[in-house]
């Protein structure tokens, strides 16, 4: 059975499962739902419509009548279009997560919606941890079968389809029941006690962020928003410009911008060498959340909750919440750049006096 499991490359442990299938899977969110998510933002912001601007310059009627179909805004329809497809992309990234063979794969795109859930659907909507269950089970299957018989274009599709949807049908309601209990029990006890739960859900969620664990995934599965969701964002994005200025005498602007914009994940195998250099930014996620539930109240959506500073995110999703204004603006850059990097800057500075942290110590190689 081992020679077999190995073989198929069915591989049980915690790094298969929560770190390689649900990383994949937080690319397959990120090219579908945040992405579609920003475009839609975007959209309704710009109003610009590509079809129907050309169409009209040139006096093409098949061109204006596309442009009329998507109501006057292409960028923002692309966004329905993706966002649509979130189901489809969590499960070819599960899929891709855990080296599935083509036909796996391509299945695992069914259930993959299946295990999210659509509209008219009362049981197999889970989400994306409905779909991170559903999908594992199927795949894993898949692959056990994939080559094994003469029928292989039938035998592999159809156990992927038929175990997936199962699962996605019987785990969907109490998966559901709980990321919503969660969420919402987060997002009272921030509401209640915001200085206190801020930091915290900041500190839970920042750490998470730089951890190979998917903080987008677990923001979006809770399905977090308001001073909560803002919370997440203003803990996320203190860890990533956290490391990104503590770490500025060691990476440069090179490291400024892959770990400010990009992901402060990248400082794991230093984390591991010496855990004392994530002090600095675990000081400064407490530092924003607080001032972000606390003194200003910020808010975000489920979407940018876990996603701090990469490509912005976090930062449209604070837009998106609580408006386009001058004041929104001075909050975020306040609470998500200046607050986190004066904090990290200032605790790595009287930790290298120490001789906690040295030279060399957050390079990333």
């Amino acid at each position: 059975m081992k020679d077999f499991l190995q073989k198929k490359d069915v591989v049980v442990s915690f790094r298969r499962y929560a770190i390689d299938a649900m990383g994949a899977m937080t690319l397959g969110l990120f090219a579908s739902l945040i992405m579609g998510t920003i475009l839609q933002e975007i959209g309704r912001r710009i109003g610009f419509n590509f079809f129907y601007d050309i169409g009209t310059r040139i006096g093409l009627d098949y061109f204006i009548n596309i442009g009329r179909h998507f109501q006057y805004n292409f960028l923002h329809q692309v966004g329905v279009f993706a966002t649509g497809a979130v189901g489809f992309a969590m499960g070819i990234g599960i899929a891709y997560g855990l080296k599935a063979p083509p036909l796996v794969m391509f299945a695992a795109a069914a259930v993959g919606f299946a295990g999210n859930g659509f509209p008219g659907n009362n049981f197999a909507n889970g989400g994306p941890v409905g779909a991170l269950i559903a999908t594992i089970i199927a795949v894993e299957l898949g692959k056990l079968v994939s080559k094994e018989t003469k029928v292989d274009i039938i035998v592999t599709p159809a156990v992927t389809l038929i175990s997936g949807v199962f699962v996605a049908l019987l785990v969907g309601v109490p998966i559901s029941w709980l990321m919503r209990t969660i969420g919402d029990f987060i997002m009272w006890s921030v509401d209640l006690l915001p200085a206190i739960m801020g930091g915290i859900v900041a500190l839970v969620m920042g750490m998470i962020l730089t951890s190979p664990i998917s903080s987008a995934a677990i923001a979006i599965a809770l399905e977090i928003e308001g001073i909560a969701a803002g919370a997440a964002v203003a803990g996320t994005a203190a860890n990533m410009i956290g490391f990104a200025v503590s770490s500025y005498r060691d990476n440069k602007v090179g490291g400024l911008v892959s770990q400010g914009l990009g992901t402060s994940m990248l400082q794991l195998p230093n984390i591991m060498k010496n855990p004392r250099i994530w002090i600095p930014a675990i000081v400064a996620s407490v530092f924003a959340g607080v001032i972000s539930a606390a003194v200003f109240g910020m808010e975000s959506t489920f979407i940018g909750a876990g996603m701090g500073t990469s490509g912005l995110v976090g930062q449209f999703g604070t837009l998106t919440a609580m408006g386009y204004t001058p004041g929104v603006f001075a909050q975020i850059g306040l609470v998500h750049f200046v607050v986190p990097a004066v904090v990290s800057l200032a605790v790595s500075e009287f930790m290298r006096k120490k001789g906690w942290i040295k030279f060399g110590d957050m390079k990333i190689e």
